[in-house]
């Protein structure tokens, strides 16, 4: 089998870049950012659909920062009741609401001069989004059933897998809060936007199970590529687990692979692409070209799916965060406008 040995830091647990596995362009472009913008006191949102890693993103924006001596703390804002959400975020006093017992700081005041990540930023009520907002306008928090204000000093980073352009649209996200997040941003792709990455990945999550890692023959390998990975990197790794409890130390070969994968799409010959005009001697503008096709097959496949984003990133292959934000460059709207 054809091994392509990735970098020392891709796949040494001892490094701090050693979750942040691959090295497409999109993957090398956010390292590079990430050790630009580490030392950065900015609020940063992270975007990129379910399971890219935008959790990673976050983490070593704290590892290689100068809080990374710090807490980092954690908060999936979408996994807590949201009249619990005040509480957790912002703590409360003894007596504060039934169960309060005691006191208990909220997760600011154990960030505090650390790092706090808020996971699923999207999918807050808009009520919690005005309490947040103040927080982060004046650096202050108080406790739900209580008076004094507690200052704080921590570096937020935000993650969401929605487009909140579209939420504030429908009202349900506020833009005040978008701009104060939205200082720095990074885009996580998809895992199908960065197939190359998928070898070693498989690699990188093989070498952390136990017992012998199972291994893919290249034509395996080629098929996993090729794969859509609607879950990305999360989907990937419990690929991995699966095929480690099937197979272990065992090469697999391409013929398993749909015991393997949910949803398992089989490769495809690909037909061979139009012949282009002859090229002037004056010459094109390909970006342009290419511009125009790509806006003209999106206005189309709007079109086909009634302006269903969703519906329309599936017939074109793409990932919906993709279709949006090249929808969002060439000003497309969703009538196909």
């Amino acid at each position: 089998m054809d091994m392509i040995m990735p970098a020392r830091h891709e796949l040494d647990p001892s490094s701090p870049l050693a979750r942040l596995v691959g090295t497409s362009k999109a993957i090398t472009d956010i390292r590079a950012e990430i050790e630009k913008l580490a030392d950065s006191a900015a609020s940063v949102l992270v975007t990129g659909p379910s399971g890219s890693g935008k959790d990673v993103v976050a983490q070593l924006l704290h590892q290689r920062g100068r809080r990374a001596a710090r807490p980092f703390i954690a908060l999936n804002c979408a996994a807590v009741a949201p009249d619990l959400l005040e509480s957790e975020m912002f703590g409360h006093e003894a007596g504060a609401f039934t169960g309060a017992v005691k006191a208990r700081p909220g997760r600011f005041e154990a960030a505090h001069g650390g790092t706090l990540f808020l996971d699923e930023v999207g999918d807050m009520a808009t009520a919690m989004q005005a309490k947040l907002l103040r927080a982060l306008e004046t650096r202050v928090v108080e406790r739900v059933g209580g008076m004094l204000p507690i200052a704080v000093d921590v570096r937020v980073i935000a993650a969401t897998s929605v487009d909140l352009f579209a939420a504030i649209d429908r009202g349900d996200f506020r833009c005040d809060l978008l701009y104060r997040l939205d200082v720095i941003r990074i885009e996580m792709p998809g895992l199908a936007d960065r197939p190359e990455d998928v070898p070693l990945l498989i690699r990188h999550f093989a070498a952390l199970l136990p017992g012998q890692p199972v291994r893919f023959t290249a034509a395996a390998e080629d098929l996993l590529m090729r794969q859509p990975w609607p879950g990305n990197v999360r989907e990937l790794k419990n690929f991995v687990e699966r095929a480690q409890a099937h197979f272990p130390g065992e090469i697999i070969g391409a013929e398993r692979l749909p015991r393997l994968l949910r949803g398992f799409t089989p490769a495809v010959a690909r037909p061979a692409p139009p012949a282009p005009e002859p090229i002037p001697d004056a010459g094109i503008d390909l970006k342009r070209i290419l511009a125009d096709l790509e806006h003209a097959y999106i206005t189309e496949a709007l079109t086909v799916s009634g302006g269903a984003v969703a519906a329309t990133a599936k017939l074109l292959g793409l990932q919906r965060t993709t279709l949006i934000e090249k929808m969002r460059r060439l000003h497309i709207g969703t009538a196909g406008g």
